[in-house]
């Protein structure tokens, strides 16, 4: 599982000096199940998502993915998680099958294992068909079928999806978002960000909405709702993007009067 506490993530920038990606971040994600991650761009996804994968060190907080700190243990949490963005980076010069070799390989995946092992992802994602076709030829369809391959050819027990549907048709998207449900399914621990109201109805048990760097709120779906007295995921994004921003206004405001 998923397990974050506290966790904050702070940049140097040349011209504003110390600037807070993300604050006091708190949530837990359990095996079977997605959690979803809601948010503008610049909300401070990324960031958090980054941190989980041992990307970025985080500056205060923790959090602890399978079992293992991100910072005392970063390389056996990278041994466990699958990390899947919005950009393929497909190499145009290795044919399907090539990447997801080569990737496997990089997971230390003994030879013999790692072909029994791509043979049924590839046969799961139905990418039989252009196993030998080279990224530069590849459809976008093709390319994020690969881009998840990759994700799970070692068969973590954590996957974390960046906003992996973006800029893809609506038949795409439909392919990436059934095979993450059946991710789902198998036991996975699954993190989803995303900015799509529709998918995460669709997809989420749990949600937390981000924005400013900090959670606004989270829980199941349902018992959001009905907290905040709005109709459905959309409604309740805005309210709290609108109550946030309020919140930020009015702290401005009385700074200012304090000087």
């Amino acid at each position: 599982m998923i397990l974050v506490e506290h966790l904050g993530k702070s940049f140097h920038d040349a011209r504003r000096g110390w600037v807070e990606a993300v604050r006091d971040v708190s949530f837990e994600c359990r095996p079977g199940e997605i959690f979803g991650l809601l948010g503008p761009n610049g909300a401070g996804k990324t960031t958090t998502l980054r941190t989980l994968s041992t990307v970025l060190k985080p500056t205060e907080g923790r959090a602890v993915v399978a079992g293992y700190d991100v910072v005392e243990h970063p390389e056996e949490v990278r041994r466990r998680i699958g990390f899947m963005s919005a950009g393929t980076g497909i190499y145009d010069r290795m044919t399907a099958w090539e990447l997801v070799e080569y990737f496997g390989r990089l997971y230390g995946i003994p030879k013999d294992a790692l072909r029994d092992r791509m043979e049924a992802v590839f046969a799961w994602l139905r990418m039989d068909d252009f196993r030998d076709v080279l990224g530069s030829k590849m459809s976008t369809g093709m390319k994020q079928k690969v881009s998840i391959a990759r994700t799970v050819v070692h068969d973590p027990p954590v996957l974390i999806f960046d906003e992996p549907t973006s800029g893809l048709d609506i038949l795409v998207q439909r392919t990436v978002l059934d095979k993450i449900l059946e991710l789902r399914d198998m036991g996975k621990t699954v993190v989803f960000s995303t900015h799509s109201m529709s998918e995460v109805e669709r997809l989420c048990s749990r949600v937390a909405v981000i924005y400013r760097g900090r959670l606004q709120a989270q829980g199941p779906i349902d018992e959001l709702l009905a907290a905040h007295g709005q109709p459905n995921v959309e409604e309740l994004f805005f309210a709290l993007v609108e109550k946030a921003d309020a919140e930020y206004e009015a702290a401005g405001a009385g700074a200012g009067a304090a000087s």
